[in-house]
C-alpha cells in the first residue's frame, strides 16, 4: 500500500503529494503524522490518503509519529481552504496542528515532582518509627493527601528538607507527574445565574427553530448576548455535541473564559496565538482528546480539533481580525460555515453593528436575523454628547481635552465612578517631523513613517516592530526643533495627568497587551477600581462590561473616518456604537463625550441615535451607487518579493495574462481592472506590487477559479503571490 502525503516544509516546489511506501509492520491511517525520508534527511509528514499503488519509485515510511493527527473533517477542511483560498497544503496544517505538535518534542508534556506515601507502610507505621523531634516530618506525614502533593506544595508548607529527608528514610517517594498547563488558571470563572429576558427566550427558541445554518443576532450592547450564548451551549451540550466560542480580540478571551469557566467548568478550553508553545501543545491535546467539549478563542480557535460540533459562535462579527491578512488567508466566517455545514450545526453571528455584508444577507433571507433591541437593565442607551473641536480652539482652547470633557472627568471621578478614554492610535505621536527641513524618521524596512513612544524613549515601526533610537536633532540639517505629530494613547495618558494631576489611569493597547498575563491585570485592576480612568485603543471597545464606568471619551473620533477605505464610514459608525456602549452598563447612568472636526457627518447623526438600521440604508445605497462589496467583489492579487525587480516583473506578467483574460471573456465577469506598487510598497523587507479588480457577485467564484488557473504557475520562485477577496485593507 501506499501513503500519499505532504512534507512539512513550507515552499511553493514540494507543495504535492509524494508517495511513499508503508511497510507490512507499519499501520498508516489519513491523517497521520509520520516520519518519512526526504532528501538527505529524514522529515515529518502528513498522511492525506492511502492508495494500492504509486507509479513511481517509492521510500517507505519510518514511522507513524502520532495517529489522526488529522480527523477526516480537517481533512477535507483542508482541500476546502486550499481551492477557495488559493493555499499551499502545509501552510493551511499548519493552522490546523500547533508547532510543538509538528516538532513533536518529547519533553513539550509538562511534568513536576510528585510526593507520595510508601505503600509498604501504613501512615501509623511511619509515625511511629520518627522521633518525636522530628516535629516537621510528623506533620508532614500526618497531613499529606492519600494521592499524594506536588513537592513545591509540600515543600512550601514544611520545608524541602524535611521532605527530602523523609524519602531518604523511605517514608516517601518521589516520581514525576504531568500536569496541564491551564492558560489563565487564575481566571476559576465567575457563577452567575441567568434569567432570561423576553428577548433573549425569543432568541434562544429561533436558534434552535429555524431551518438557517447561520444566524444573526443583532442586539445592542448591553442585551445580554453572552447570557444567550451561554444557554445554547447547554442545550447543544446536554445532546452531547460540542461547541467554539469565538471573540475578535486576546484581551477579551480572559473575560469569556471567566463568563464559561463560571457555568462549565475545566470542560471548557482556550485557543488564540497569545498562549505559549507549552500551553498550546496541551489545550490541543485536551480537545483532542475529548476532555474539553467548549472552545473558547480568537481566530485560530476555529482550527480546533473538536468533534461533533453543534454550535460556532462568532461574538463582535463585524470586527476585521476575523479576516487573516496575512499568509495563509482566510474568512474566519466561511471556515465556521464549513465546519457547521460538516457537523449539521448553528452558526450564531453576535454584534451590536453587523457589517453591511452580513446584514444585507440577514435582510435577504439568507440568514435567521434576530433583533435584542433593549438592554437587560433596561436602562436606554447612554446619551451621546458631540464637541465641535474647532470651536475650542476658536475659544482658546487647543487641549486634547475638550472642556465638556474635562468637566465630566472631573465630576465622574469626584463621584467615585469610572471613565474611559478612546483613542484609536499608538504610542505618543504618529510621526516626529523636523521643523525646519520636514525630514521625518522611516523605517528602514518598511515603507512607513516611525511613531513616537515617549516611555521608551524609542521611534517605533508598527508593521515589522523594529525599534529605533529617539532622535533629538534632525539628521540631515542638525535642527534640534521637532515637531510631533498626532496624539496616541501614551499622549492622552500624559496630558491627562496634566489636566488632572491626581487622576489614576491604566493604558491598554498594543504595547501594553504584549503579554497576556498583562492585559488580565490591566483589566482586573479597572474592574476592581484601582484605576479611575481607562485609555486605550479599539480593544476596549469591545465587549467589556464595567458596572462602574460612568462616562465615556472618543478623544478623536475622526480618526478613521476619512481614510482612503471605501469602509471607513462603517468602522467609524461600529467604533464609536461599540464604545458608547461601555458606559451606564450597571444600575448607573452612562454619558459619551464625542470630540470631532466634522460633527455635520451623517455617521454621527445615525450614531448618537443609535440607528444602525437608517446608517445601513445609507451605507448600502452609497455602495450600490458605487459598485463596492457587497454589490461587487474586489480581488487583490498581492506579488511579494525581497527583490523590487522581481515584484515587479511577476506582476506585470498576472497582470497582463488577466487583462487578456477580461478582454476574451463574453460575460465581463471582471468590471475594472489595475495594477500598481502598493501604497506601502515594503513591509519587512519586501517590496510589494498589487492588481485590484472588481469582479461581479453573481459570478464571483468561476471568476476566482480562473484567476487562480491563471497564476498557478506564473514565477513562483521569484516571488510569492498572494489571491485576497474583499480585502479589509488595500494598503
Amino acid at each position: 500500500m501506499i501513503a500519499k502525503v505532504i512534507i512539512d516544509r513550507s515552499s511553493n516546489g514540494i507543495d504535492k503529494t509524494f508517495d511513499y511506501y508503508i511497510p507490512d509492520n507499519l499501520i498508516v491511517q489519513k491523517g497521520d503524522r509520520l516520519l518519512v525520508p526526504f532528501g538527505k534527511q529524514n522529515i515529518g509528514a502528513f498522511c492525506l490518503d492511502i492508495v494500492e499503488q504509486s507509479d513511481f519509485e517509492t521510500k517507505s515510511i519510518i514511522r507513524v509519529i502520532e495517529q489522526k493527527c488529522l480527523s477526516d473533517e480537517m481533512l477535507q477542511l483542508l482541500e476546502y481552504m486550499r481551492k477557495r483560498f488559493f493555499l499551499k497544503y502545509i501552510d493551511t496544517i499548519r493552522l490546523f496542528v500547533p508547532s510543538a505538535v509538528r516538532k513533536k518534542q518529547t519533553n513539550i508534556g509538562l511534568e513536576r515532582k510528585y510526593i507520595y506515601l510508601n505503600p509498604k507502610f501504613t501512615r501509623q507505621e511511619i509515625l511511629e518509627g520518627l522521633s518525636l523531634r522530628a516535629k516537621k516530618q510528623i506533620e508532614v506525614i500526618k497531613n499529606i493527601k492519600e494521592d499524594g502533593e506536588f513537592f513545591n506544595e509540600l515543600s512550601g508548607k514544611y520545608g524541602a528538607e524535611s521532605i527530602n529527608s523523609l524519602i531518604e528514610k523511605g517514608y516517601l517517594i518521589k516520581s514525576n507527574k504531568a500536569v496541564d498547563r491551564v492558560p489563565f488558571s487564575s481566571i476559576n470563572g465567575l457563577k452567575k445565574e441567568y434569567n432570561l429576558t423576553s428577548d433573549q427566550e425569543k432568541a434562544l427558541e429561533t436558534i434552535f427553530n429555524t431551518n438557517k445554518e447561520t444566524i444573526l443576532l443583532h442586539g445592542v450592547t448591553g442585551s445580554g448576548k453572552t447570557a444567550v450564548y451561554i444557554e445554547a451551549i447547554k442545550k447543544v451540550l446536554n445532546e452531547g455535541k460540542s461547541a467554539i466560542i469565538l471573540v475578535p480580540e486576546i484581551s477579551l478571551t480572559p473575560q469569556m473564559l471567566n463568563n464559561f469557566r463560571g457555568v462549565f467548568g475545566d470542560k471548557v478550553a482556550m485557543i488564540h496565538s497569545g498562549l505559549n508553545e507549552g500551553e498550546r501543545f496541551d489545550e490541543w491535546q485536551k480537545i483532542k482528546q475529548e476532555k474539553a467539549k467548549i472552545v473558547v478563542g480568537a481566530r485560530s480557535g476555529i482550527f480546533a480539533p473538536i468533534s461533533n460540533i453543534g454550535l460556532i459562535v462568532i461574538d463582535e462579527e463585524h470586527d476585521t481580525s476575523y479576516t487573516s491578512e496575512s499568509n495563509p488567508r482566510y474568512r474566519v466566517l466561511e471556515i465556521a460555515q464549513f465546519r457547521a455545514h460538516y457537523n449539521n450545526a448553528k452558526v450564531v453571528l453576535g454584534s451590536a453593528t453587523p457589517s453591511i455584508e452580513t446584514y444585507q444577507k440577514a435582510q435577504q433571507g439568507e440568514y435567521e436575523l434576530i433583533k435584542m433591541p433593549n438592554r437587560i437593565s433596561k436602562k436606554g442607551m447612554p446619551q451621546i454628547s458631540i464637541v465641535d473641536m474647532k470651536n475650542e480652539i476658536l475659544c482658546g482652547n487647543n487641549s486634547l481635552f475638550s472642556r465638556e470633557l474635562i468637566f465630566n472627568l472631573n465630576k465622574t471621578i469626584n463621584e467615585g465612578n469610572q471613565a474611559m478614554l478612546l483613542i484609536n492610535r499608538l504610542g505618543y505621536s504618529s510621526f516626529v517631523r523636523c521643523s525646519k527641513c520636514g525630514y521625518v524618521p522611516k523605517c528602514e524596512h518598511c515603507d512607513v513613517t516611525l511613531s513616537y513612544h515617549k516611555a521608551e524613549g524609542k521611534l517605533v515601526c508598527h508593521y515589522c516592530g523594529t525599534k529605533y533610537k529617539m532622535i533629538n536633532q534632525c539628521p540631515s540639517c542638525r535642527n534640534t526643533s521637532l515637531i510631533f505629530g498626532k496624539m496616541g494613547t501614551e499622549r492622552v495618558v500624559s496630558e491627562l495627568q496634566k489636566v488632572i494631576p491626581n487622576v489614576k489611569t491604566l493604558r491598554l493597547d498594543s504595547d501594553t497587551k504584549a503579554h497576556k498575563d498583562q492585559t488580565v491585570k490591566i483589566l482586573d485592576d479597572f474592574s476592581n477600581n484601582k484605576a479611575q480612568v481607562l485609555v486605550g485603543t479599539q480593544m476596549i471597545a469591545k465587549g467589556h462590561d464595567f458596572p462602574n464606568v460612568t462616562l465615556v471619551g472618543l478623544v478623536d473620533a475622526d480618526l478613521g473616518l476619512y481614510q482612503q477605505d471605501f469602509r471607513s464610514n462603517e468602522r467609524t459608525f461600529q467604533l464609536v456604537t461599540q464604545m458608547s456602549g461601555r458606559a451606564g452598563r450597571g444600575d448607573k447612568e452612562g454619558k459619551v463625550i464625542l470630540q470631532t472636526y466634522s460633527p455635520t457627518n451623517y455617521v454621527y447623526k445615525f450614531a448618537i441615535e443609535y440607528d444602525y438600521e437608517n446608517f445601513f440604508k445609507r451605507e448600502e445605497n452609497i455602495r450600490q451607487l458605487t459598485q463596492f462589496p457587497p454589490f461587487v467583489s474586489i480581488v487583490r492579487i498581492l506579488v511579494v518579493s525581497d527583490k523590487r525587480e522581481k515584484a515587479r516583473d511577476v506582476a506585470r506578467v498576472v497582470y497582463t495574462k488577466i487583462a487578456d483574460y477580461k478582454k476574451s471573456d463574453k460575460e465581463e465577469k471582471i468590471i475594472s481592472l489595475a495594477g500598481n506598487e502598493a501604497p506601502i510598497n515594503m513591509i519587512k523587507d519586501n517590496h510589494r506590487y498589487q492588481i485590484i479588480m472588481r469582479i461581479k457577485k453573481e459570478t464571483e467564484m468561476s471568476t476566482l477559479n480562473d484567476l487562480y488557473e491563471i497564476i498557478e504557475n506564473i514565477g513562483k520562485e521569484k516571488a510569492s503571490i498572494f489571491v485576497e477577496q474583499d480585502p479589509q485593507s488595500l494598503m
